[in-house]
């Protein structure tokens, strides 16, 4: 009884190794046969890639406006911070934090826009906005992307005159003092023609990619003697040549027999001279 079931226990293990061992070998099948797809369609992904790449930069260049950007500095201590806060060593952080969310205000906004006379709303002009510290200083870098040059240094001048106003009224202080005022820019600073045409180049690669493999993937039709071992576990005992290797076949056959011909009649003539 004992040998029988242990018999019975490896008969049960036997067909769960064997299926193990067939979805791996599938699974390598099938990751073979995408790569050689690939190889066999590179030049088509390669293709893709490049047109891709094109459109993109030619929408880039031609159809997307050019921003400019205008930067101003802004020192974020005042007389009153460091006569009484020089010892504590947060204070560089702190005010930083604090002074970016008071620039970035709704009052803040508001008043540039209606000195300005812009048609914007606040959100919008929030989004034109950036604020950036470098690391272990305290001057606050303030910048303003606009399609005019003109108008994008004449917005970051507003912005950072009414939040020294606004962040001495509210921290009841001097106002911060500011460096630079910024310039009208001469170059555009966006969109990056050189990024745009690598992102669409690279999408147009992934695209076409991932077209190849879901054929692949759902391409159920036999192709290969290794397809009718898999599908229909029947091994393959002889293969038909396709038409056209007969028809070539055949018309090698046909010039050897003609040159055989015309050499044995070069023979026969010369036996009889």
């Amino acid at each position: 009884m004992q040998e029988t079931r242990e018999t019975d226990i490896l008969r049960d293990k036997i067909p769960t190794q064997t299926q193990s061992m067939a979805e791996d070998e599938d699974i390598e099948i099938d990751l073979r046969q995408l790569f050689f797809e690939f190889k066999r369609k590179l030049v088509f992904i390669i293709l893709a890639g490049v047109i891709c790449a094109g459109m993109t930069g030619a929408f880039t260049k031609l159809v997307l406006d050019p921003v400019y950007t205008s930067t101003s500095m802004m020192y974020i201590l005042t007389k009153e911070t460091m006569l009484t806060s020089l010892t504590d060593l947060q204070i560089g952080s702190q005010l930083t934090e604090d002074y970016s969310e008071l620039i970035m205000s709704r009052t803040v906004m508001e008043s540039v826009i209606d000195d300005l006379g812009l048609d914007l709303m606040a959100e919008e002009l929030e989004e034109k906005l950036t604020i950036e510290n470098p690391a272990d200083t305290r001057i606050l870098y303030i910048s303003v992307e606009d399609e005019d040059p003109l108008m994008a240094k004449t917005i970051v001048d507003e912005v950072t005159a009414n939040a020294s106003e606004y962040i001495a009224d509210i921290m009841e202080m001097d106002p911060p003092k500011t460096i630079e005022l910024g310039e009208i820019p001469e170059l555009p600073t966006g969109p990056n023609l050189v990024r745009n045409v690598l992102i669409g180049g690279v999408v147009g690669v992934i695209l076409v990619m991932g077209v190849i493999t879901m054929g692949v993937i759902f391409n159920d039709s036999v192709q290969t003697e290794d397809d009718v071992l898999r599908y229909l576990d029947l091994p393959v005992l002889a293969a038909i040549p396709e038409s056209r290797d007969i028809a070539s076949g055949s018309r090698r056959k046909d010039r050897s027999g003609r040159h055989k011909r015309k050499d044995s009649g070069v023979k026969e003539v010369r036996k009889d001279a």
